[in-house]
């Protein structure tokens, strides 16, 4: 087999997880298949974020074989085993949580069931998961010995972005990836309309076989040279820009290490806070149509707490959509050249992890493979990114806010898409299961001729599979928002018995309170996190 030549464009997080995973994934020891090079421009400023994760990271990091411990410590990453919501539903203060391990009761699992048709003064997932409450605990999904519980604990990762960039570089050019510290100058074309090589301000033309674009929202390859369109999406997605700042343990110590994101509604978006070894991460995802930038900044601020005059913000722009194809001729565009959701579900470096796997999986060994493996890719994308927008457009349409425009806004039909609806609809008759996601011809939508505008080869519906989020994570965020409330009065009257905990559920959190440690305790002492003084109490803690 003819070796295959890989040039990414572009570093930071898409690019280095590309590197890495292609590099182990691809090359049988003794027997190298694929050189892989990356190409990452000097000048372009590094900025270092917060990044919160789901579960499917730790495929990844298994696959480029990473030491779980030496990983936390390089990128000052904590534990992440739930989202939680605060004042989504209303403002006034209630939370629920969309953790990550969840109980199925055998033979038939009627947990939501008997959840709808009970008084619902416990939360839905506190019936079926014990996550929640371990996290309103404070604890770690790890003992300090050997685990001895029964069934782990699911668990993701916060973690400093940049560092993790620079983790997957100092581990993958030892491996054979070949690192250029360069500018790209030009791109040149060949008959067909394919990337024949990049050019370099160090005088380097370099061909490949196949070209990955990582070069952000600027997508230099996949839209300047090759012309892919840009599919909008925001009609669905109102929030387009958001303010971002860090927060260090040095002086802001809050006392805890959360094991978990917090997301909290804010007037007019949201703001995520991501709590690392070091410092806690926050940001506010708003939409500039309702709320101007001094109001935004001044509402993060506020939300932090406490004398933040000297912590710097930064603004980010965006653009919720996707390429209309994510691989056309030989170049892939991976990360934000591709698309891009906010990171309402911590999806961000998701859609990077799942081109990068998908890739792999779908790689052409030849030239004459490029156009079947890429229609497969494309559609396997595509399919996935809008998975992803019903799950998190969700989120907005099912408040019951009325305080300002926006959220009085997100509701409206007009920006419900017409998949997520029909799925309401449907789920107002029956509760969801496992097989409204083998596809998605339901009663109200059969006769639908298109739901997006597709572009490309592939113009049949998106099918959501349910690959991401299956019935139960739709159940948890339906009844954490109250879903089908005025229905069960109507369906199992007013006074409706109370629903006790799984004993299972009790159980297991007698075992956590007596052999979980406090997370911040297990980084302190396994991972060698810092000890920080306590500064204050910020009102982002006691949401």
């Amino acid at each position: 087999m003819t070796e295959r030549n890989v040039l990414i464009v572009g570093g930071g997080s898409s690019g280095w997880m590309a590197a890495a995973y292609l590099q182990k994934a691809l090359n049988v020891e003794g027997l190298p298949r694929v050189k892989i090079t990356l190409l990452e421009s000097p000048d372009i400023p590094r900025i270092s974020v917060g990044e919160a994760t789901i579960p499917s990271i730790r495929h990844l990091l298994a696959v480029i074989d990473v030491n779980e411990l030496e990983f936390i410590k390089a990128t000052d990453a904590s534990f992440k085993q739930s989202i939680k919501y605060v004042n989504w539903v209303k403002k006034d203060n209630t939370f629920y949580h969309h953790p990550f391990s969840r109980i199925r009761r055998q033979p038939i699992d009627l947990a939501g069931e008997e959840w709808l048709a009970s008084d619902q003064k416990i939360p839905f997932m506190e019936t079926c998961s014990e996550q929640p409450i371990i996290c309103e605990m404070g604890r770690a999904p790890l003992m300090m010995k050997p685990w001895d519980m029964g069934a782990p604990l699911t668990y993701a990762y916060h973690m400093n972005a940049q560092k993790f960039a620079d983790y997957l570089r100092d581990i993958s050019v030892p491996r054979g990836v070949k690192h250029i510290l360069a500018n790209m100058t030009g791109v040149s074309l060949t008959d067909s309309g394919a990337i024949k090589s990049v050019s370099t301000d160090t005088g380097e033309e370099l061909t490949a076989d196949l070209f990955i674009d990582c070069t952000g929202f600027r997508a230099k390859l996949i839209e300047e040279q090759l012309n892919v369109g840009f599919e909008d999406c925001s009609k669905w997605l109102l929030c387009d820009r958001a303010v971002t700042m860090h927060v260090p343990y040095d002086e802001y110590y809050p006392g805890k290490v959360r094991p978990y994101t917090t997301a909290t509604a804010l007037s007019n978006g949201w703001i995520w806070d991501i709590p690392m070894q070091n410092q806690r991460s926050i940001g506010y995802v708003h939409s500039s149509h309702f709320i101007d930038e001094d109001i935004a900044e001044k509402e993060m601020r506020s939300y932090q707490g406490g004398n933040t005059e000297k912590l710097n913000s930064r603004f980010v722009h965006f653009k919720v959509g996707r390429r209309h194809n994510n691989w056309m001729k030989n170049c892939v565009a991976i990360g934000l050249s591709g698309g891009f959701i906010e990171p309402l579900e911590s999806t961000g470096l998701y859609l990077s992890d799942l081109g990068t796997v998908m890739l792999a999986e779908y790689f052409p060994y030849s030239d004459d493979d490029m156009e079947s493996m890429s229609f497969r890719y494309n559609r396997i994308l595509s399919n996935r990114f809008y998975e992803v927008l019903d799950f998190i457009n969700m989120h907005y349409c099912l408040t019951q806010r009325t305080d300002t425009e926006f959220w009085k806004t997100v509701q409206q039909p007009e920006h419900i898409n017409d998949r997520l609806k029909a799925k309401f609809e449907y789920w107002k008759v029956k509760p969801p299961s496992k097989s409204d996601f083998q596809d998605n011809a339901f009663f109200t939508n059969t006769n639908t001729s298109s739901f997006y505008e597709l572009k490309g080869a592939d113009n049949r519906l998106p099918i959501d599979t349910a690959a991401l989020w299956n019935h139960e994570s739709y159940e948890c965020i339906l009844y954490g928002m109250h879903f089908l409330k005025d229905k069960c009065d109507e369906w199992y009257g007013i006074n409706r018995p109370a629903l006790s905990v799984h004993p299972y559920i009790l159980q297991r959190l007698q075992m956590a309170n007596q052999k979980l440690p406090p997370h911040e305790f297990w980084l302190q002492n396994i991972a060698g996190m810092k000890q920080y003084k306590m500064a204050y109490q910020p009102h982002g803690w006691v949401c």
